[in-house]
């Protein structure tokens, strides 16, 4: 299973504010990419993000998702994300197998499952020696291991990460970065928002840029380097967005 995503004129506005945190957003998500949502503070990247996996509605616009031409419906499509946010979403006083087990059974999968599924994903990142541990303890790069862990235990088709490695050591943040690359090998489609600008570099082979809730650029990352004359990823976003100062 692969899947695929279109964003078709996504607006989106906070209730009482004056101006759209999205506007007429559009854009596709092929089967097996990485795809970066990268901007500067305030873009509106965990906004569209957020609209991507159901947390908040639109607008106006649509999502959809689609596996081999087929579009899914809205029973399937939560069963194929995994969301993977920014803040810490476990319980800070269970262990990994409790936390593991309680989201798993969210998911309604089999106990033999989660128990297979649990014993698979601590071996893999690197936890299983603290498997009965609880987790408020942990450092922040064992935390952020939890967090993609319990993400992605019912093998979803599509896996949204918002700031995935933010605030962990060089060893933590390499260590995910190859585990996705891994997942993306087996047709797991990534969409992933990151302020590292060489990690997304190094991971995602499509992007779109976005500023001021609107897209300002999207191709293969290697079609715009080109096309703007950028060396690198951070040179390309410098380009386009300005160096200036952004709250």
């Amino acid at each position: 299973m692969s899947i695929g995503i279109g964003i078709d004129s996504i607006r989106y506005r906070y209730p009482g504010e004056d101006f759209e945190a999205l506007r007429s957003v559009r854009f596709s998500v092929e089967p097996g990419d990485i795809f970066g949502l990268l901007g500067p503070n305030g873009a509106g990247k965990t906004t569209l993000m957020s609209i991507m996996v159901g947390i908040l509605k639109a607008d106006s616009g649509t999502v959809s998702y689609h596996d081999g031409g087929s579009r899914l419906d809205e029973r399937r499509i939560r069963r194929v994300i995994g969301y993977v946010p920014q803040d810490y979403a476990f319980y800070q006083e269970l262990t990994p197998v409790q936390n593991l087990a309680y989201f798993g059974a969210m998911y309604d999968l089999p106990r033999k499952v989660i128990r297979s599924r649990t014993e698979e994903l601590l071996h893999v990142l690197g936890l299983s020696n603290v498997a009965d541990k609880k987790v408020g303890f942990f450092s922040g790069g064992m935390k952020r291991r939890i967090n993609l862990a319990i993400g992605i235990i019912h093998e979803p088709g599509v896996i949204f990460l918002d700031e995935p490695t933010v605030g962990v050591d060089v060893q933590s943040k390499q260590a995910i970065v190859d585990f996705l690359k891994r997942l993306n090998a087996h047709n797991t489609t990534i969409v992933y928002t990151s302020h590292h600008l060489a990690e997304a570099e190094e991971l995602c082979n499509r992007i779109a840029l976005i500023d001021n809730g609107a897209v300002i650029a999207y191709d293969h990352l290697s079609a715009l380097l080109k096309a703007n004359n950028s060396k690198d990823l951070q040179s390309l976003f410098l380009n386009l967005t300005g160096a200036g100062y952004r709250d």
